[in-house]
């Protein structure tokens, strides 16, 4: 199988270094000002196109790993996008987080065109995807995932089939809101340990030995210890998105969203004050207390 890839990022480069180096697929991906340097996956072989057409026409599964909806219906419907030239057959795998309504929809669009459509959402980070382990919550047609399992086997280390369209989305938006409702909450508390003069160290093994122990403490731990924002390389901005998709998701089917509106103002602030591509641990220097 040739795989193409849209949204050679943060994530989509260690997608693509692994298809190509683990899996042996050819590999080809969009030229786009957003994506990381692009020299190893070419040296690896991978080949650089103008347009999602031209990604389309040749790949008989196809990868998108962008910010969100409005990206990935651009990629789908636009100008020159993947549906005007889809080979039948073919399977679009979108590791974006989006909202499940939107998924609907373009599931819908690449079927009419003749192809399959699942949303595979990534819950690991940029670190993993590097590795080749990332884990994916793949939801649509069973048999569709079988037929591009040797392809995501070759960046993952767990696909777990989740259900039909859509609920691959649904459920990394749930994820997400815990997960990053769990760092902000915990920046902020670590913000106020610091302002009151509180060892970091300490901070951390206390939270570490008792109900404050969770993955978002392990990620925010060296920042909070060390000023290693590395841990995490995950833009606030980001963050902000996939609790407003969250929010947004919610009020649609009449849910509650009374915490996650807190934490969407708290990221919202940052966002507003030029902190969108700061890392996700950072926000334990923005909520600092500012000096008189």
């Amino acid at each position: 199988m040739h795989v193409g890839l849209i949204g050679l990022g943060l994530m989509g480069h260690g997608i693509a270094r692994n298809v190509l180096k683990r899996g042996g697929f050819g590999l080809s991906f969009l030229d786009h000002p957003g994506n990381q340097p692009s020299d190893e996956i070419i040296a690896l072989g991978g080949l650089a196109v103008a347009t999602s057409a031209e990604i389309a026409a040749k790949a008989d599964v196809i990868i998108l790993c962008v910010t969100g909806s409005p990206q990935v219906e651009a990629i789908v419907t636009g100008d020159l996008g993947i549906a005007a030239a889809l080979r039948p057959g073919t399977v679009v795998v979108d590791c974006s987080t989006a909202l499940p309504a939107s998924t609907l929809r373009m599931g819908q669009i690449v079927q009419e065109a003749g192809g399959d459509y699942i949303d595979a959402p990534m819950t690991r980070t940029a670190q993993h995807a590097h590795e080749g382990t990332l884990n994916l919550l793949a939801g649509g047609a069973a048999d569709a995932l079988e037929r591009v399992r040797p392809v995501l086997a070759a960046f993952t280390e767990k696909v777990d089939h989740v259900g039909p369209l859509g609920h691959g989305h649904r459920l990394k938006l749930l994820h997400n809101y815990v997960s990053v409702g769990f760092m902000t909450l915990l920046a902020e508390a670590a913000a106020q340990a610091a302002d009151a003069g509180v060892d970091p160290a300490v901070f951390v093994e206390v939270l570490a030995n008792g109900g404050g122990s969770s993955a978002a403490l392990q990620r925010l731990a060296p920042f909070i210890t060390d000023g290693d924002r590395d841990s995490l390389p995950f833009f606030v901005a980001n963050g902000q998105k996939d609790i407003d998709y969250y929010r947004e998701m919610t009020t649609q089917a009449g849910g509650q969203t009374t915490v996650a509106d807190g934490i969407s103002a708290a990221l919202s602030a940052q966002v507003s004050a030029g902190a969108g591509q700061s890392y996700m641990p950072e926000l334990v220097q923005l909520f600092r207390r500012k000096a008189p």
